[in-house]
């Protein structure tokens, strides 16, 4: 871009030059017309070459490519914009992962309560299946014994086993202890809790059941059977003659509340004996 704007300084020198040119002309040198003429001409030949000079000096001067200013400005400004482009390009992957992330962190907030919550509906489901299975135990209390009964005027062990889990869990159980004794999950006796199956025998073969009841924290397991001596009754396995009898314990209703996949839903009655 050209600039065009005269400086104060050549319009004064242009401004001189022509002022000194009059005061030539004006003064009454006293030369004949011949040298007159001939000096009016060389003045003026100096005048013409200093204004040429100083015109052209202006020219030089004033008439100049300027700086590129407005381009790099402009380059400035396309930079900048760029620059803004990328800083924005930038800032919206940024809001594009976070929400990506803050809906990941959602969903894994949610899978966890999902499965919490399942958990929780789980242990309620099996703490209501033992605590329904022993209340209806507790209510064969006082009930006698019976070989082969198989109601509340007169029950065995095996009978009583089978109608309670019949009743509070829907569970069909299997007629006699040693059957019985195939059943859920083997436990071992410290880890026994509330609702599984204890078997005992006199010898090799299984011939007595019992519901736990309660495990105090010192290990103390008491259960709830029907004995040929007292009927329905609680009894501990730190008793004398049922201590030596214990062999082993069943898990009957899993952690979710319920049945193992591996009962028996009929079972032929047998003469096996219970005590």
């Amino acid at each position: 871009m050209l600039n065009k704007e005269p400086d104060n300084y050549h319009i004064g020198a242009l401004l001189s030059g022509i002022s000194i040119f009059v005061l030539l002309l004006k003064i009454n040198i006293p030369f004949n017309t011949d040298n007159q003429i001939y000096m009016k001409k060389r003045v003026l030949f100096y005048l013409v070459a200093f204004v040429s000079t100083v015109s052209l000096q202006s020219c030089v001067t004033n008439y100049v490519v300027s700086q590129p200013a407005t381009y790099t400005k402009e380059y400035k400004t396309d930079a900048k914009l760029a620059s803004l482009d990328t800083k924005k390009a930038e800032q919206d992957k940024q809001r594009l992962i976070d929400s990506f992330l803050a809906e990941k962190a959602a969903s894994l907030v949610n899978a966890k309560n999902s499965i919490k919550n399942s958990e929780v509906a789980k242990a309620i489901k099996h703490n209501t299946t033992i605590d329904n299975i022993l209340n209806e135990a507790t209510t064969y209390l006082g009930t006698p014994y019976r070989y082969g009964g198989m109601t509340r005027n007169g029950i065995d062990c095996s009978a009583f086993v089978l109608s309670v889990f019949g009743a509070a869990a829907g569970l069909n159980l299997p007629r006699v202890a040693a059957s019985q004794s195939q059943e859920g999950e083997r436990i071992e006796k410290e880890n026994l809790q509330k609702g599984d199956l204890i078997f005992f025998s006199h010898g090799k073969r299984i011939s007595h059941v019992g519901i736990v009841e309660s495990v105090s924290e010192d290990g103390e397991v008491k259960f709830i059977h029907a004995a040929t001596s007292r009927g329905v009754m609680i009894s501990s396995l730190n008793d004398s003659y049922w201590g030596p009898k214990y062999r082993f314990g069943k898990r009957i209703i899993n952690e979710n509340g319920e049945a193992y996949q591996n009962l028996a839903t009929t079972t032929p009655a047998s003469n096996g004996t219970n005590f």
